[in-house]
């Protein structure tokens, strides 16, 4: 093998390399941005149901929890369903 054929054989595997990695790099972004987007549709639900329950909570004379925790409850059930959605929409 002479020293062009070297070369081109080089480059093709360069240039081989570096398409894989473009390839990769677009699903490994797009895997961050899912994982990323998963959490906060399973946890915003919560949150959200911890406030207003706190809130209406707060409204009753006597200590009570029983608002905060109906509504984490449900804001967790709300978000399982939200990840279920969205893992079955993206495949």
């Amino acid at each position: 093998m002479n020293d062009r054929q070297k070369l081109k054989a080089r480059i093709e595997k360069q240039a081989q390399r570096m398409q894989k990695a473009e390839r990769e790099q677009s699903t490994l972004l797009s895997q961050t941005v899912f994982t990323g987007t998963l959490g906060l549709v399973l946890v915003l639900p919560i949150i959200a149901g911890a406030y207003i329950g706190l809130w209406l909570d707060s409204m009753t004379a006597e200590y009570s929890v029983r608002w905060t925790v109906g509504l984490i409850m449900l804001g967790l059930i709300i978000g399982v369903f939200n990840v279920y959605y969205l893992i079955k929409e993206h495949e």
